[in-house]
């Protein structure tokens, strides 16, 4: 599994649940006295048993811990952290519904967190990354400027801003260089406006402004280290390749076609069960492309996907 840690330490398998409430703030609880780091702050679960299954163990560990029951367990990501005297190996679900008021009822204390601003502190040095994970949006965008022209374009993104979209892909392969990089600057100057972030496909020689890199496919294989930007994104249509991309540490990756298009008809697709198996176990969240509208966005995390990137479906 990528992450994998070559301490020889024993391995403890821990279901992790991220109960997230539709104003974008998740649970986080304080690990009581008594217990192993003590007063550090964590995402709510517990140690799965020899024989039981993950969700099993989720759904357990949340209503012993949180007296809460898990109407809908999404899976997500799983990440791997050494400690002094073991590995944790986290399988992170997430949780939009539930039963009941979550409550410590082992004396911990909770508090509802804005995933990209947290106050709670300290917190176990293996959630830090699950946030970052968290903190990135559920929609992924990707131009089209050719398509409508500049101007036509510039006025759907701010629409589409104004709506919500919080993450961009530049890719515009027609465009020669300095036209490309005047539509840069407009993209980024509109996005930043509004808190978004934008990416510039790999194809592309680097803008200065942008917020990173999208990787292509083919890019990607032939890298060796992360690209070092603040936000760095890869283009997969394998395992190998999604593997590949979670060994060099990338933010988050797209894989694809998950569906039919209307620019590729009649090709091969991975279908939702290929997809969600191909993301099973990665440390890096995995938008579904290909064939995806914002209508499904539910069917796409229950199947081990962050969110989904659209480059029709969007503007």
């Amino acid at each position: 599994m990528p992450q994998r840690s070559d301490n020889p330490t024993p391995t403890l398998d821990v279901a992790v649940g991220v109960l997230q409430r539709p104003d974008g703030r998740v649970l986080l609880a304080q690990r009581p006295a008594g217990k192993p780091a003590a007063g550090f702050w964590e995402f709510p679960g517990g140690k799965i048993e020899a024989g039981e299954e993950r969700v099993a163990a989720l759904k357990r560990e949340l209503h012993e811990e949180l007296g809460v029951d898990a109407l809908e367990a999404q899976p997500w990501i799983s990440r791997e952290h050494a400690y002094s005297r073991f590995t944790a190996r986290l399988h992170l679900f997430r949780i939009p519904r539930w039963r009941g008021t979550p409550q410590g009822r082992e004396g911990q204390r909770l508090r509802w967190e804005n995933p990209g601003a947290v106050a709670a502190a300290p917190l176990l040095e293996a959630n830090h990354g699950i946030l970052r994970a968290l903190a990135l949006p559920r929609i992924y965008a990707i131009s089209k400027a050719a398509a409508f022209g500049e101007q036509e374009f510039l006025q759907r993104l701010r629409g589409a801003l104004e709506k919500g979209l919080r993450l961009v892909q530049l890719r515009e392969p027609s465009l020669p260089g300095p036209a490309l990089a005047q539509l840069a600057g407009a993209v980024c100057a509109l996005a930043h406006d509004y808190g978004a972030r934008v990416l510039l496909n790999s194809a592309h020689e680097f803008i200065a402004g942008v917020d990173g890199i999208h990787l292509q496919s083919a890019q990607l294989m032939r890298c060796r280290e992360r690209p070092s930007v603040p936000l760095c994104a890869a283009s997969c249509h394998d395992r190998e390749e999604l593997l590949h991309a979670a060994n060099l540490g990338v933010d988050f990756a797209v894989l694809s076609p998950v569906l039919p298009t209307r620019t590729h008809p009649g090709a091969a697709t991975l279908g939702w069960e290929t997809f969600g198996e191909l993301c099973r176990g990665l440390p890096m969240p995995v938008f579904a492309l290909g064939g995806m509208r914002t209508d499904m966005l539910d069917e796409a995390m229950r199947h081990n996907a962050h969110g989904v990137a659209l480059l029709s479906g969007i503007w």
